[in-house]
């Protein structure tokens, strides 16, 4: 047993409320240890006698670390606990103290999650987890009303550059709703869609107004309440951690230097503004020097975006935020700004970018969700690259598994491709046999699966701007076998609850291995995921034990057998089986 691998310390991922009666307990041991686990719990203010010991159970494992989970419900709200650790004949007690030979008689010197409160335990908007979404760039997306496009706007499907226009607006995503509800989405990400100079939107020079080149307010409200009319909901993206250049607050500290009312509402290190060997002598997005950043720590900054998150809540009925930049704000901003948002709309999401660990921005006080980019580039690692062996990816996919309390990975945003990266189809230098494994995984993973418009019909592009092409509407250009494989994921995704309340669990990955099987499974449901990410045909081995299964993406149906049965995959497939008992199972 190596002891220095054991660690545990309340709170976070650790020891955190999952709802208001249970509580999680995480302990982490050194991989490969052979050990039991138990949690020795109970109330500090009964007697010792009253204390209850539970299994824990294997949660998961990375490369060097096992970890392991409890759930337990604490019946008067408060929780002292310790573990045992069992290898052979060996018995060691591990509590605030550290080590213990002989078990402890007292509650004090145990570890302490002192009260359950139901205000604490970090509750994300149920409807998350059970989403697909689909992130739009408006000005890409669809040309609906040719009357507010921009002068010199292009033909639509030219090449795009950093500062053409193709006339995408809100009414050409009305206009093609049936689309997406046909693909089985039910959430749509929009990027910036305020008034600003640009095609992108991310320099904004008024919050309060839609860019007239999209429409308007009403243009806004309409499709929302459009969306909701097809049980889709709708998230905007906000830029609050700078403005553009042209925001008229800006201008007037350009204008009046130091005298400005609004100096202190950036970041100004000296007088006069201006870029000094490609810095700015304010602080901005990157070295931008069009994106000043914001002072969000000013009282008046701090109440004009709040009461800006509250607005388009209030005005046109949206379901929450993607914050941009979101990790470059200050704390202090963020737990108020959930504060106003959730008072008019309990359930919004709230989701922040966030391209590393996002655990200081999901203890229930700021952030539901965060944009997935460890899992992102997981994925691309072993499907798309080949960078990892499938024991590499499964360490990686049980870190991540460990790194967030089991709500929070839940509603996490995840994507294989944005506005921000290459495109997963040019990633995949064209297969779509990779394309499809990714995506597979995808649907089937943990957490709320995005498509970047476009991909599920064979769009393709290299990093900014060629990311960001016109949507291709001729039904005749466009992947229509891809579309389906999409839209049959979409619907197996939303149909079983394995696959967004489930448990996830590696079946095999071994070293200097390219074969992947693994399962989801929630009460009677489960399904089983095998994947070939080789370039040669390999054997594969799956138990399945006393049910029936189906192949979801064939017509093959297995019958209960007790020993594992052999499957052949061929170069870059894959076979989704989904267990064909569930509603018998569901009555008994």
């Amino acid at each position: 047993m190596l002891k220095e691998a054991v660690y545990h310390r309340p709170g976070e991922c650790w020891a955190y409320g999952y709802d208001p009666h249970t509580v999680h307990l995480r302990l982490r041991t050194s991989k490969g240890d052979r050990l039991a686990v138990q949690v020795l719990y109970g109330d500090k203010c009964t007697p010792w006698a009253h204390m209850l010991k539970a299994e824990m159970k294997h949660l998961s494992s990375d490369e060097l670390f096992d970890y392991w989970q409890a759930e337990v419900h604490p019946p008067y709200g408060r929780l002292s606990y310790g573990f045992v650790l069992i290898e052979g004949s060996e018995r060691v007690w591990y509590t605030e103290r550290g080590f213990h030979q002989s078990e402890p008689k007292e509650h004090l010197g145990l570890f302490e999650f002192p009260f359950l409160h139901p205000i604490d335990v970090h509750t994300p908007p149920e409807w998350v987890k059970e989403s697909v979404f689909y992130q739009i760039f408006p000005e890409r997306f669809a040309n609906g009303d040719t009357d507010n496009d921009p002068g010199q706007t292009e033909r639509w499907g030219g090449k795009p550059s950093y500062t053409n226009f193709f006339g995408g607006d809100l009414q050409g995503v009305r206009d093609h709703l049936d689309h997406l509800t046909e693909l089985g989405v039910n959430a749509i990400y929009f990027t910036p869609i305020f008034e600003s100079p640009t095609n992108h939107k991310y320099d904004t020079r008024d919050y309060y107004r839609v860019d007239p080149h999209f429409g308007t307010t009403d243009t806004l409200r309409d499709l929302v309440k459009d969306c909701h009319a097809k049980g889709i909901r709708v998230i905007l993206d906000g830029v609050f951690n700078h403005s553009g250049i042209t925001f008229p607050f800006f201008q007037d500290v350009l204008e009046k230097g130091p005298d400005s009312k609004y100096y202190d509402w950036f970041h100004i290190q000296e007088w006069p503004l201006q870029v000094n060997d490609g810095i700015p002598t304010y602080r901005t997005f990157a070295f931008e020097r069009t994106m000043p950043k914001l002072n969000t720590a000013n009282p008046e900054v701090k109440d004009y975006l709040l009461k800006l998150g509250r607005y388009w809540i209030e005005e046109t009925d949206i379901d929450g935020w993607r914050l941009d930049v979101a990790n470059e704000v200050d704390h202090a901003f963020w737990r108020d700004f959930r504060q106003a948002v959730k008072e008019v709309k309990a359930d919004a999401y709230i989701l922040g970018e966030v391209w590393h660990d996002g655990m200081m921005w999901l203890l229930g006080e700021q952030f539901d969700g965060v944009m997935n980019y460890p899992l992102c580039d997981a994925v691309l690692d072993f499907f798309v690259f080949g960078h990892d062996d499938a024991y590499s990816f499964a360490a990686k996919i049980g870190g991540y598994l460990a790194r967030y309390p089991k709500q929070v990975t839940e509603s996490l945003f995840n994507h294989l491709d944005t506005h921000d990266t290459a495109r997963l189809l040019t990633l995949c230098k064209g297969d779509i046999r990779k394309m499809k494994l990714a995506v597979v995984f995808q649907f089937t993973y943990i957490g709320a699966p995005s498509i970047y418009y476009g991909d599920e019909i064979g769009l393709a592009g290299e990093f900014d701007p060629d990311n960001r092409r016109p949507m291709i509407w001729e039904r005749e250009r466009q992947n229509r076998e891809l579309y389906d494989f999409y839209r049959t994921l979409a619907v197996l995704r939303r149909s079983h609850s394995a696959l967004f309340n489930g448990e996830f669990r590696i079946r095999s990955a071994e070293r200097d291995s390219n074969v992947l099987v693994y399962e989801r499974q929630h009460g009677c449901e489960h399904l089983i995921v095998a994947m070939n990410r080789g370039s040669e045909q390999a054997d594969v081995h799956v138990s399945w034990g006393s049910m029936r299964w189906h192949d979801v993406f064939g017509s093959e149906e297995t019958q209960p057998i007790d020993r594992p049965s052999q499957h052949t995959l061929g170069a870059y497939e894959f076979r989704v089986w989904l267990n064909q008992e569930q509603d018998t199972c569901r009555t008994n």
